[in-house]
């Protein structure tokens, strides 16, 4: 998984703990983990959602002022399946 700049450090403090990616299909599993130097996105859980879960407090808890910005990162190529990705940020 790969997160915009902007967001690196506060994941990395625990303050952002879940993502919204747009793809075709699941590409995280839960238990997997994912590089973020110097440590890891550890995945603890994935869902489907519908875009009316994205909501205001959804984006700000993604690290978004609003579903707008949020919605706008979240597409990843023709994908058009809503995923909640819930994580947590490990140490190597």
């Amino acid at each position: 998984m790969q997160f915009l700049k902007r967001l690196r450090d506060p994941i990395r403090r625990g303050e952002i703990g879940c993502s919204v990616r747009m793809w075709q299909s699941a590409r995280v599993k839960a238990g997997g983990k994912y590089r973020l130097d110097p440590g890891y996105v550890c995945v603890t859980s994935i869902r489907q959602i519908e875009l009316g879960d994205v909501t205001t407090e959804l984006a700000r808890r993604s690290g978004f002022q609003g579903t707008v910005d949020l919605l706008k990162t979240a597409r990843h190529g023709s994908g058009r399946k809503l995923y909640l990705i819930e994580f947590e940020y490990c140490e190597e």
